[in-house]
């Protein structure tokens, strides 16, 4: 069964948020966008690790044929960092520990800035 979950600021919200499958089996994040069509602004990914860690949130874009926006997520429900992830590119990192990592549009970049609180809503 899938969840879909809404991941929102506590203080500035966009107007529209996208809903996101919430990912957290080995096999979800394995295939996360791997091959698939383009996102469209109302959809992403929420990929779930059991701890805050640099190296296993990070990710890579090979398959991925298309840039989106990526923000990671500690633990305490902050952005440590975002990016846009380019199309096929090996590896990104984040630059402090993260235990989600929020795969959304590109264009969506500026939804959430480093620093602010977020919570996870049932879609």
């Amino acid at each position: 069964m899938q969840t879909f979950v809404i991941v929102q600021g506590r203080e500035h919200k966009p107007a529209s948020l996208p809903r996101v499958k919430y990912c957290e089996s080995f096999l979800c994040r394995l295939r996360g966008l791997t091959f698939r069509a383009p996102l469209t602004p109302d959809e992403g990914l929420l990929l779930v690790f059991g701890r805050d860690s640099r190296v296993d949130s990070s990710i890579h874009m090979l398959g991925v044929s298309f840039d989106i926006a990526v923000f990671w997520i500690n633990s305490e429900m902050k952005i440590v960092d975002k990016i846009v992830a380019g199309a096929w590119k090996p590896a990104f990192f984040p630059k402090e520990p993260a235990r989600y990592v929020l795969e959304v549009h590109a264009g969506r970049i500026n939804d959430f800035e480093i620093g602010q609180a977020v919570e996870i809503q049932n879609a």
